[in-house]
């Protein structure tokens, strides 16, 4: 397979918003600059198209407990401007805890969900909540949206929406899940981790994009 400048670019998006970031917050987490990603850094000022470095390619692979064969499995995984798009159910996150959106595999259900568009991915369950409130600062602010998908596999590090059989509904950092119970990390460093046996929890999903 011959890889494309826009192929390499397009990878990189991928992978960003398959673990929650966007191209820029994965240039942080990497700790490379944040604007190493930019768009406006694909394309040189006489017109040539500008190559990412193995270096910086290496080290978001790093930051995101990827391997090169996943990273090349994102081509061509994410249309590109006016391609397939289609519509999420979204919600304000305060809503979520609340019952009738989700059925008992924690899938969105029932009324009350509004809509919004988003390019295809591979999870007919897909939703979206809308985040109110400071309590996950900085990574997510009031405002913020977030996409969020049911079929995608959890690892640690990943930052995925909780809710617990009592109705809470959290947003935290997965730091081990186990078959008694699960650790999460607060993304607010002002509010607590917790650790919640399997028995209290719903469901666990990953969060894969954020409109930051």
């Amino acid at each position: 397979m011959i890889l494309r400048h826009a192929d390499i670019w397009q990878a990189i998006d991928q992978l960003a918003n398959e673990h929650g970031y966007s191209p820029s917050g994965l240039a942080r987490r990497a700790g490379l600059d944040p604007t190493t990603f930019n768009k406006s850094k694909r394309i040189a000022r006489d017109g040539r198209p500008r190559w990412p470095s193995t270096e910086s390619i290496a080290k978001i692979l790093e930051a995101t407990g990827s391997t090169i064969g996943e990273f090349v499995s994102y081509v061509g995984t994410v249309p590109s401007a006016g391609g397939a798009m289609r519509r999420i159910p979204v919600i304000g996150y305060a809503q979520a805890g609340a019952k009738g959106y989700f059925d008992d595999a924690g899938y969105p259900t029932g009324n009350g969900w509004d809509e919004l568009l988003f390019p295809e991915i591979n999870d007919t369950h897909a939703y979206a909540l809308e985040v109110s409130g400071d309590s996950m600062e900085p990574v997510y602010r009031d405002g913020d949206t977030i996409i969020v998908s049911p079929a995608a596999s959890l690892r640690r590090g990943d930052r995925v929406v909780l809710k617990t059989t009592d109705g809470e509904v959290m947003a935290k950092q997965l730091a081990r899940r186990g078959a008694r119970k699960i650790e999460l990390l607060s993304l607010n460093s002002d509010h607590p981790d917790r650790t919640l046996a399997t028995e209290q929890v719903s469901f666990v999903h990953r969060i894969i994009w954020a409109s930051q």
